[in-house]
């Protein structure tokens, strides 16, 4: 989600896994992440999922190094196929990425504005800072998908 203050997109960053296999170059659309709490991103990332909105503009230097699982119709998981680190999020048919926010090698800048899926949120965390807060019911509705339908 978006603040009401449009900022300028972050110049262009590089990132990639634990092992280096996997490179890749992208630029966010700002430096505004969000956490998702779902219980698939949990699993997926042995925790919430910290993530930035790079839309299209990411970059794979080696694309045989990555690993993609399909969690969904419109949904993959990417990852690196030689050390597993998770890396982003990707909307299928649209090219749409969201990176881990850890994946980045500069993490400057950057500020947590938003959280979904709170209502899936285990009780054995919290975050300290002030974000705004949504349910999977309001994410469902803002993204036009039913609430029985898998968006992770």
């Amino acid at each position: 989600m978006m603040s009401a203050i449009s900022k300028a997109p972050f110049d262009k960053r590089t990132g990639g896994c634990l092992c280096g296999a996997v490179r890749f170059t992208a630029t966010p659309s700002d430096g505004e992440f969000g956490i998702c709490h779902c219980g698939m991103c949990r699993r997926w990332s042995a925790g919430p999922f910290f993530a930035m909105d790079c839309s299209t503009t990411v970059q794979i230097e080696d694309p045989s190094k990555l690993g993609v699982y399909r969690s969904s119709e419109w949904a993959e998981r990417c990852f690196c196929n030689v050390c597993g680190s998770v890396l982003f999020y990707r909307l299928v048919g649209k090219d749409t990425h969201f990176v881990s926010v850890e994946a980045f090698d500069d993490r400057s800048g950057l500020s947590l504005t938003n959280e979904i899926f709170i209502d899936e949120k285990p009780s054995y965390y919290d975050f300290a800072n002030a974000t705004e807060k949504m349910t999977g019911a309001e994410v469902f509705a803002a993204f036009g998908a039913t609430e029985g339908s898998n968006v992770a």
